[in-house]
């Protein structure tokens, strides 16, 4: 028991000394310790910092230019691919104002499932080009709160048209009229070919960028309808109608048929050799989500690698 003592004694005697012998010892072990905890949350706080900017470059949000009224026309692009696909909605405003609600559901889609775009893919969304007349519909309401109270076809025909009252959708560069035609009536397409600030915005932006393919929102008549100016069909937008037509379930044509069309978007987008086709939602109330995003999905795979 003695012993037992006395080497207790020593080893605590041995310890003292060697504290005061080494005394930065201890402290250089603490400090490496703090230093390693240190650059853990700095690392992890470069990690999160590069994940953020990651998922800024992958989505971004800007201004495609301004309607004859001076209200903004937003755009938004996800992924950066060198295919380049773009949608647009609501080009007929407040009179197709479920096509607008559909690229706002595509926008809601994306943000929340990116991995769906395929690397090599990127999307780029023109929910509403004619904000105009958009307005005239929604008349400063949110345009989601419409889903649940629809306005009625009859209060929507005004919102065809911008705020020039010009049909948009007559005031491209093909077959071209000032007095063009919509079902029975005459409507403006605008004093000359894109006369309207809402279609040189798009037009500027396909110019610059030439996507490889367009897919443009309308409503109503529950099909997909491919693009041609008087040089026939693009075989790749026969691929493109077929595509979204299969997976959705729409009926796929050839033309629109139903009247003579002047300054259509898509058929300017033919004659300027963009794979391009229309898809018409069944009627005005209904974005139809399921059938368009199964659309959508089929024609971003079919350009995947």
């Amino acid at each position: 028991m003695k012993n037992l003592v006395i080497i207790l004694v020593v080893i605590i005697l041995l310890g003292v000394g060697v504290y005061f012998i080494f005394p930065n010892l201890f402290s250089t072990i603490i400090s490496i310790d703090n230093k390693s905890e240190n650059n853990d949350d700095q690392t992890s706080t470069t990690t999160n910092n590069q994940i953020d900017t990651m998922t800024n470059q992958n989505e971004t949000e800007s201004i495609l230019g301004k309607s004859f009224g001076g209200r903004d026309i937003p755009i938004y692009q996800f992924g950066n691919g060198e295919k380049k696909i773009l949608f647009v909605g609501g080009i007929h405003g407040g009179y197709a104002w479920n096509t607008s609600l559909l690229a706002q559901e595509m926008i809601s889609y994306l943000k929340e499932s990116p991995e769906i775009i395929p690397k090599n893919v990127t999307v780029t969304i023109v929910p509403i080009l004619n904000p105009d007349g958009l307005d005239k519909t929604i008349k400063g309401n949110s345009l989601s709160s419409l889903s649940n109270n629809p306005p009625q076809l009859a209060d929507t025909i005004e919102g065809r048209f911008n705020g020039n009252n010009v049909d948009l959708n007559r005031n491209f560069d093909c077959d071209w009229k000032t007095n063009a035609t919509w079902q029975s009536r005459t409507v403006s397409g605008g004093n000359e070919v894109f006369s309207e600030p809402e279609a040189q915005a798009i037009k500027n932006y396909i110019e610059r960028e030439s996507p490889t393919a367009v897919v443009v929102w309308y409503s109503s008549a529950g099909g997909v309808f491919s693009s041609s100016c008087h040089n026939g069909i693009l075989e790749e937008t026969k691929a493109l109608t077929n595509a979204y037509g299969k997976a959705s379930g729409y009926p796929t044509y050839d033309e629109f048929a139903s009247y003579d069309v002047n300054g259509d978007m898509v058929n300017w987008l033919a004659k300027k050799g963009i794979p391009a086709i229309s898809v018409l939602l069944t009627n005005h109330n209904d974005i139809e989500w399921t059938k368009n995003k199964a659309g959508i999905e089929a024609v971003l795979n079919y350009y995947a690698e």
